[in-house]
């Protein structure tokens, strides 16, 4: 294994903050002497039921401190998530209902085992509601007691919001406090998170700290990584702003992660390469400057690769550029529909291309349909699929019809 240099040095690469690097320092040097793996604390709360590339990057950090031998602990915010995290909105976010949290809690197990080693020595899985659903009233006001509003609002986003005269409800103050418990409660020695987590991470480290005051390591290093930006180019990758890739996407498809990749804006390719990849900086920043096209096309394969497979990679590849040449790709989605007869609007709208008849006749009457590459464009006229037909939308989107 690395030396202690050499490791921050590894970590360096997609770490904004280490609070503080003395103390990770000491615990790693601790770590060593002593065989007790760190605890490396992630929190998640299931909002929605996707892990995105934007959880990826401090999962990547995450990987590399088990791959040193350390435990990644991973909080499920079962109890989190009927509050609702304030962080980065500029409104109150809406609360989920049980069931909701427990079906997204669900996927997020098997999804972080695409990135994480996921054997008991290494993971550790725990849901907040263990230990946060048993505080009463009594409880919480004293956890509230530690903590002045002066302190939370200092909190940017918060802060933003108080000027602009937008409310915060007073459960948003404390969902910080709540995040901040569950470090005391898993102890943990490093927690990881997303620049706009450093609020409610140093909360955490806070309260270790008053926990254990003669212990002068008791407080979790805070580490927070750059944000990623989002497939539209401006804001934070989010599931609720729908610029996301998720690491479940499929390879190839419209929506499927080469595509999104060749989507991306240019200006974004040194950050994602950077944060997403381990590729030495002269190897992609000259391909960057030189052809943007080609740099997106190794990054998309390199995140298929390392998601899926590398075969997925150079299928996927292999479709884009079909579609990008006017081709039918090699794996198309089915839409079984009967024989007919059917009018081509409401079968575009099922195919998911467009969002509805009025969109699909209009389509239509531009001429971006074909079927099996004819195009087509009398939106009144039924037809009959005797056997199966491919019908195409520009020149990316293809589904099978089958009757």
């Amino acid at each position: 294994m690395a030396d202690i240099d050499s490791q921050l040095q590894i970590l360096s690469r997609r770490c904004e903050r280490i609070l503080t690097d003395q103390d990770l320092r000491k615990k790693l040097a601790r770590a060593e002497q002593t065989s007790r793996p760190l605890r490396i604390k992630f929190g998640m709360d299931p909002t929605a039921p996707d892990v995105t590339l934007g959880h990826a990057v401090p999962l990547k950090v995450i990987r590399q401190f088990q791959d040193w031998g350390h435990k990644a602990v991973l909080i499920i915010g079962d109890y989190t998530a009927r509050v609702g995290d304030p962080t980065g909105r500029n409104k109150t976010r809406p609360q989920l209902t049980g069931t909701e949290i427990d079906a997204n809690a669900k996927t997020y197990v098997a999804q972080v085992g695409k990135i994480l080693l996921t054997d008991p020595d290494h993971l550790e899985i725990r849901y907040n509601g263990e230990w946060l659903a048993r505080m009463n009233l009594v409880d919480i006001i004293k956890l509230a007691s530690r903590k002045t509003v002066a302190q939370t609002l200092t909190r940017e986003d918060f802060a933003k919001r108080y000027s602009e005269g937008v409310d915060i409800r007073l459960h948003e103050i404390l969902y910080p406090l709540l995040q901040g418990w569950d470090s005391v409660m898993i102890n943990a020695d490093v927690e990881m998170g997303g620049s706009d987590q450093l609020f409610n991470n140093l909360v955490g480290r806070e309260f270790q700290q008053e926990e254990k005051p003669d212990d002068p390591l008791a407080g979790q290093v805070v580490i927070v990584t750059p944000l990623l930006v989002g497939t539209d180019g401006v804001a934070k990758m989010s599931k609720s702003k729908g610029n996301y890739i998720a690491v479940t996407d499929p390879p190839g498809g419209d929506n499927g992660m080469f595509g999104k990749v060749m989507k991306l804006p240019d200006g974004l390719m040194e950050t994602y390469y950077t944060l997403l990849t381990d590729l030495p900086a002269d190897e992609f920043k000259p391909l960057i400057q030189q052809n943007p096209r080609d740099a997106k096309v190794k990054l998309a394969k390199y995140i298929i690769a390392w998601l899926h497979a590398p075969a997925a990679a150079d299928a996927a590849e292999a479709d884009f550029l079909k579609a990008t040449h006017g081709e039918i790709p090699d794996n198309i989605p089915e839409l079984s529909i009967g024989p007919g007869p059917h009018k081509l609007a409401p079968l575009l709208v099922r195919a998911g291309f467009v969002s509805s008849n009025s969109e699909a006749m209009r389509k239509l009457k531009e001429g971006a349909v074909r079927l099996d590459g004819e195009k087509v464009t009398d939106f009144q006229r039924e037809y009959t699929f005797p056997q199966p037909t491919v019908v195409q939308l520009g020149s990316r989107k293809f589904a099978r019809l089958v009757p």
